[in-house]
């Protein structure tokens, strides 16, 4: 029987969070010192930061997730995925994700997003 790790299962938290917009329950995975890097874009830093970002002016409604691999070692897990968005005044666009979270404990105090629109 395969069990679930606690972090793999903050990491499943965080992204159910995502798909439903959900401030609060995204924000209770994080620890308040958190450094997102959006690779390409920009670094955030703090939960305030990250809370600001969770949406988008350019987006409509939340996006549609899925995750096709958490992978674990260490203080690190790693997850891979895809889903599509609602882009304001447009269709819905396509993209993957990578996104390699770093652990405090049971919190994650670093993320590192990896994102490529495929449409």
């Amino acid at each position: 029987m395969n069990t679930v790790s606690t972090r793999k299962q903050i990491v499943e938290k965080y992204i159910d969070g995502f798909r439903r917009t959900d401030h609060a329950q995204i924000l209770s995975c994080l620890t308040d010192d958190v450094v997102w890097e959006l690779h390409g874009y920009r670094t955030l830093r703090g939960k305030d930061a990250f809370d600001a970002e969770i949406e988008n002016d350019d987006l409509e409604g939340s996006p549609a997730l899925t995750i096709d691999r958490l992978i674990e070692e260490g203080d690190t897990v790693a997850c891979t995925g895809g889903g599509s968005v609602a882009m304001k005044g447009r269709d819905r666009r396509e993209f993957v994700f990578c996104e390699v979270f770093t652990f405090t404990g049971d919190a994650v105090s670093r993320l590192d997003t990896y994102h490529v629109w495929l449409s």
